[in-house]
């Protein structure tokens, strides 16, 4: 049991920030609904897209993005998940509400390190994830090396079955995901991370243990941090 309130940013998008709360839930060692988490969920699908927000010259989705942590800080919450990856990349900003925020790129590093200790580790992710270097800088620094689909795999594969979950089609999305990470695992890949929160959602829809390589959660990964914080 715990006192600790966990806040949850999200609505980026919602079905990937209600995946979160379901892992969540499942994931926490409980017999009575006493000893889960106390979470308080924002849920805001009005921010403004993150890839476009920072490769294509769009709406800035910080105010909204710091909003909803300011709301989350008034609820009483100790420390913020945000099950978005692109999010990330205003991570340092966030931090200026005084919020501890639960970082999900290294909570995928903490589950890549006991399922591939080195190597080269595939990356697939939002263009936006991808051109930041939210993982490339972060796993290189730590000696894994790092390959990410090809711009031909973004524009015709990734990209559009990203779109196909935010948009509830989700069985349609396995194949192209299946593909872009068969190709990263014949490319070499010992492990994938699934550095979208959209992705697991797809890529789970379908036999995905035929990819023959480690898929590192990034939902599952931030949720396990979240508990570990919550019983720390």
């Amino acid at each position: 049991m715990t006192e600790k309130i966990l806040g949850v940013l999200g609505g980026m998008g919602p079905l990937a920030s209600a995946q979160f709360m379901l892992r969540l839930t499942l994931l926490t060692p409980a017999a009575r609904d006493q000893e889960h988490i106390p979470t308080v969920l924002w849920s805001d699908p009005r921010v403004p897209d993150r890839t476009r927000g920072r490769l294509e010259g769009g709406a800035d989705p910080l105010e909204f993005l710091m909003r909803g942590v300011n709301g989350l800080k008034a609820a009483g919450c100790g420390a913020i998940a945000i099950p978005c990856n692109t999010a990330h990349g205003w991570y340092d900003d966030l931090l200026a509400a005084g919020l501890p925020i639960l970082h999900i790129v290294e909570a995928a590093t903490g589950e890549l390190a006991r399922e591939v200790p080195s190597g080269t580790i595939g990356v697939m992710g939002t263009a936006a994830t991808l051109k930041m270097r939210l993982y490339q800088n972060h796993l290189e620094a730590r000696g894994w090396d790092c390959i990410v689909p090809s711009d031909e795999e973004m524009q015709t594969l990734l990209s559009p079955a990203i779109a196909l979950v935010k948009a509830n089609r989700i069985d349609e999305a396995y194949a192209p995901l299946a593909q872009v990470a068969t190709s990263l695992a014949r490319r070499g890949a010992k492990a994938v991370i699934l550095g979208c929160t959209e992705i697991p959602l797809g890529i789970k829809s379908g036999p995905y243990a035929e990819i023959g390589v480690p898929l590192i959660d990034t939902i599952d990964t931030l949720a396990m941090a979240s508990i570990a914080w919550a019983r720390s």
